[in-house]
C-alpha cells in the first residue's frame, strides 16, 4: 500500500498552529456616530473623525479631524474641523482648515471659511463664502518681512550718508 507522505493525526502529539493572522494593510479609521435617534446640546469637541446622523445644538469643535453630517442630520451649530462634509442640514458657520464638501442633498446655511471648498449641483449654501490660500499668506508674510528689512537698510544708509 501506498502511504501518503503527510503525517497522520496522532491523538498524543498535540497539533501544531502555523496560522498567523493577517493585519489589514490600513488599520481602521476610528469614528464616532451620532446616531439618528440621538440629540446633544451642547459642546462637542473630540480626536477622532465624527459622523453626525441625529441632532446637534450648539458647537462642533474637531479641528484635526473631519466631521460629516449624514442625510438625516440635523446640526445647528458652529463647526470647527480639518475636513466638514455635508449631506443632512447644518445651520451655523464651519470653519475648515482644509476642505468643506456639501454634497448634493446637503444645505448649509451660515458663513464658510476653508482652503478648499466643493458644492455640488442640487446642494444649497446661502451665507459668506471666504477662501483662504495658505500659501498666499505665507507670500504676504515673506514680502512684509522683505519690506521691514529694506526700510531698516534705506534708514540706515540714510542715517551713515548724515554722519559724514
Amino acid at each position: 500500500m501506498l502511504q501518503s507522505p503527510e503525517q497522520k493525526y496522532s491523538p498524543n502529539v498535540a497539533p501544531t498552529n502555523n496560522y498567523t493572522p493577517v493585519k489589514p494593510a490600513t488599520s481602521p479609521v476610528e469614528q464616532a456616530t451620532i446616531g439618528r435617534s440621538l440629540v446633544v446640546k451642547g459642546e462637542v469637541s473630540g480626536s477622532e473623525a465624527l459622523f453626525i446622523d441625529g441632532r446637534v445644538e450648539g458647537s462642533i469643535n474637531f479641528p484635526d479631524n473631519r466631521v460629516t453630517v449624514g442625510r438625516n442630520g440635523i446640526v445647528a451649530a458652529n463647526i470647527t474641523a480639518n475636513e466638514v462634509v455635508i449631506m443632512g442640514k447644518v445651520q451655523g458657520n464651519v470653519q475648515c482648515a482644509d476642505r468643506l464638501d456639501i454634497r448634493s442633498e446637503g444645505l448649509l446655511a451660515g458663513d464658510v471659511i476653508t482652503h478648499r471648498i466643493s458644492v455640488e449641483e442640487g446642494a444649497i449654501l446661502k451665507g459668506g463664502v471666504e477662501v483662504r490660500n495658505p500659501e498666499k499668506k505665507d507670500q504676504k508674510t515673506q514680502a512684509q518681512s522683505q519690506n521691514k528689512q529694506e526700510s531698516q537698510k534705506a534708514a540706515t544708509a540714510t542715517a551713515t550718508a548724515g554722519t559724514t
